[in-house]
């Protein structure tokens, strides 16, 4: 689960990190209200949605005295914001976060995530900040510094020296410096993240250390001990179809594709997208029923990938282990008894009860288009695009 900037800085003061004073507002009045407690003269207003490129698609703002601050809040509240994180569609601002300004003279990037090839928590950073990490570690690998995170969240006292010279930091500033990993990485395990990055991290023309940015993700699996961060969600922030799809329990993620998707296993599901790809198609979504659906959730991912306008074709690709295929073949029934399936239907059953559900969709009258494989499930979701079977 994704949260928005105020958020995680409101969870990241929480310890210690050194951040600007800020306020949230959903209106002009809030807006004042939040220059007058914090006696704000000029201001940042960034609009807070959960997609970065905010600056580049014109959602932060300085503001240069209080009425500019209340009219720029004004107008970013409400707005719009499209590019390539949000798709087409866009996420609009219900909200701004409004900071105080901080003199830069230098951008560091601070981060935290899960590092699966060693298979621990780890710190990560870079005095290349304020741009994408990704980018740094592509073209200038030797620019980043990676350190392990204790799973009681702490970082060993010479990995924070490392950290510190690493970084260019002396004197005060390093103690700032090395104080912010540490909260950090203490946060990131405490909130059991998957993500924590402060970018950028800044260093102010009299070596102050300040965290001007935050971006906190959550394991979704850990939000039933994490309460406080789960209340953080906001339904605004996600398509309809990802809503629906969270009450049935579906992982769902849609993509700019014309082939729907429904698989069982995040592993399968990835692999079924790759080959429609090899093959020379794009699919429209990434759906996980799951090891435990019944007709009601296949039924409910069936109408979730049909309310995307662009699907042109639907590949069922279930391997049953813990998974019936009697049931995946029911729900394939059911849906389309339901609300009707216009698209060419392709499916590859495999695994627990195969026979019986191959012989369900069989006698079920439904045109539905039978394959033996993952690559002859592929070709057919494909050439059923132009017509083919």
């Amino acid at each position: 689960m994704d949260t928005h900037e105020y958020q995680a800085k409101e969870i990241l003061k929480k310890y210690e990190m050194p951040i600007p004073d800020f306020g949230v507002a959903s209106t002009a009045a809030e807006a004042e209200q939040v220059v007058q407690y914090l006696g704000l003269n000029e201001a940042v207003v960034k609009i807070q949605v959960h997609a970065g490129g905010r600056g580049k698609a014109g959602g932060v703002k300085f503001a240069k005295n209080k009425g500019e601050i209340v009219e720029i809040a004004k107008k970013l509240i409400g707005m719009k914001m499209v590019n390539n994180q949000t798709g087409p569609q866009g996420i609009i601002a219900h909200k701004v976060l409004i900071t105080k300004p901080v003199d830069i003279a230098k951008e560091y990037y601070l981060g935290a995530i899960i590092d699966r090839e060693h298979a621990m928590p780890i710190l990560i950073a870079s005095p290349e900040g304020g741009m994408e990490i990704e980018e740094v570690a592509e073209k200038t690998p030797e620019k980043i510094l990676k350190l392990p995170i204790g799973l009681d969240g702490t970082v060993k006292p010479y990995h924070l020296l490392r950290l510190a010279n690493f970084m260019g930091w002396k004197g005060n500033t390093a103690k700032q410096g090395m104080h912010a990993a540490a909260s950090l990485a203490k946060a990131f395990i405490e909130t059991d993240a998957s993500l924590l990055e402060i970018n950028p991290l800044v260093e102010s023309p009299d070596g102050t250390i300040w965290a001007i940015d935050a971006k906190l993700s959550i394991d979704d699996n850990a939000l039933f001990r994490q309460k406080e961060i789960a209340s953080f969600y906001d339904r605004s922030q996600v398509s309809e179809n990802e809503v629906a799809a969270k009450e049935y329990d579906l992982a769902y993620i849609s993509l700019e594709g014309n082939i729907g998707c429904m698989v069982n296993g995040a592993g399968l599901a990835m692999s079924t997208m790759d080959i429609i790809h090899y093959y020379g198609g794009k699919p429209a979504n990434f759906l996980d029923v799951g090891g435990g659906a019944d007709k009601e959730k296949v039924a409910a991912g069936f109408k979730i990938i049909l309310s995307d306008p662009n699907v042109r074709a639907i590949l069922v690709n279930i391997f049953g282990g813990i998974m019936n295929c009697a049931t995946i073949a029911h729900g394939v029934i059911a849906a389309a008894n339901e609300i009707g399936i216009k698209v060419p239907l392709i499916v590859r059953l495999e695994g627990t009860n195969v026979e019986e559900g191959r012989k369900i969709l069989q006698e079920s009258g439904l045109s539905i288009i039978s394959a033996e494989g993952m690559a002859d499930a592929a070709e057919k979701a494909v050439a059923s695009l132009k017509g083919g079977k």
